[in-house]
């Protein structure tokens, strides 16, 4: 993949972004266990970070997915997971389909004040019993004149305390289960809905994650993104901007914690010598480094085919894969040689150990995307 002054400067941005709004507030937020998202999102929306591949009639710079990567890997080198998350639900979750098929009206109202950073996005896809498992999930949007009724709930969701409004999949058919399904814009203040306070988790500490729940929730149909039961098609179109995002987001995080492994190891000494004179300790990190680069250009690939036009299902899995086992193995291998340093909460390795777990689960699990790799391997068994 060939990269322009335009990706330079861009990616020069964004850096400047982190080092300067997120950085040096990381630890606030954990505590406080929430970033503030509408003042943050605003700052982003002004310097045009939250539509680079969004159309420009909406507020977009209409430019290809390769700057979006190049974005994702430089907000990848924050100190903590929360935020790169909840940024990337923002662009390149809850809006996707609702740039790529969604009418202008509802763009207008809602993807346009996203793109801006006046409105804050989350996606509805997870429920307590259907994660992975999307065609299985519950939530009804019934048909009932000129508007939906919903009914359900929606588990796992990131930025739910603080978003304006959900990209939901609900059934709204009976029929099969892939093609029962339409994705539609909820604004999260219609009566009916109640939002849990912030569940308490592992890791992205600093990520408001909650359920919603949906009590005859009275929507509009024209809030419908696309045609109706297209739903499931859309989203695991919608999928596949969000697993590059995952990977691309991983190689410079994994970068930044391998070379500041290297610095502790410089400093601390046992046995009278830096522990980093120890073969097995400097061995090790080169190994870890050579698997960053080779998911760096698998992610890359993966891209330079999307960017292309054609289907990078098969890569992005991969590439998503790859990244949500790699960040176990740097983290764990990394604070390893922290010792009881590294064991400390507020120490970044520790604070990456607990955020990046959540990858290899979130946006489809290892083996969903196992599956999918064997799918389009042609060995996946032919079900009876």
């Amino acid at each position: 993949m060939q990269f322009t002054q335009e990706h330079d400067a861009l990616r020069k941005t964004v850096k400047n972004f982190v080092d300067q709004e997120m950085d040096p507030f990381v630890e606030e937020w954990e505590n406080a266990g929430i970033a503030p998202l509408h003042s943050l999102f605003k700052k982003m929306g002004d310097l045009g970070l939250l539509g680079i591949h969004k159309p420009e009639e909406f507020g977009g710079s209409g430019l290809d997915y390769s700057y979006n990567l190049v974005f994702a890997e430089e907000l990848g080198r924050a100190y903590g997971g929360s935020l790169p998350m909840a940024i990337g639900v923002q662009t390149d979750m809850a809006t996707p389909a609702l740039a790529r098929f969604g009418s202008d009206e509802l763009k207008r109202e809602f993807l346009a004040p996203a793109v801006a950073g006046e409105m804050v996005a989350c996606i509805g896809v997870s429920e307590p019993g259907a994660g992975s498992d999307v065609a299985g999930l519950k939530t009804s949007a019934k048909s009932d004149g000129d508007d939906y009724v919903i009914n359900g709930s929606k588990m796992w969701i990131t930025n739910a305390t603080q978003a304006d409004w959900i990209c939901l999949l609900a059934n709204t058919s009976d029929g099969n289960v892939h093609a029962n399904k339409s994705l539609i814009v909820v604004p999260l203040n219609t009566p009916g809905i109640e939002i849990s306070k912030p569940l308490n988790k592992l890791g992205m500490r600093a990520s408001d994650t909650g359920q919603i729940f949906f009590n005859d929730v009275r929507v509009p149909k024209r809030n419908r993104i696309g045609e109706e039961n297209k739903g499931f098609t859309m989203q695991m179109m919608q999928f596949q901007e969000e697993r590059m995002y995952a990977a691309a987001t991983a190689y410079k995080g994994m970068e930044r914690m391998i070379q500041d492994t290297i610095g502790w190891c410089k400093e601390r000494h046992t046995f009278g010598q830096p522990v980093l004179n120890n073969q097995v300790v400097h061995f090790r990190l080169a190994e870890l480094q050579t698997e960053v680069e080779a998911l760096r250009a698998l992610t890359r690939q993966a891209c330079q085919q999307h960017v292309n036009g054609e289907d990078a299902t098969y890569l992005a899995s991969m590439a998503k894969l790859k990244s949500g086992r790699l960040w176990r193995e740097v983290t764990d291998s990394c604070l390893q040689y922290w010792g009881g340093m590294g064991f400390m909460w507020d120490n970044p390795i520790a604070r990456a150990y607990r955020d990046t777990r959540i990858l290899s689960i979130a946006g489809g699990s290892d083996e969903m995307m196992l599956g999918i790799i064997a799918k389009h391997m042609d060995i996946f068994p032919k079900r009876r």
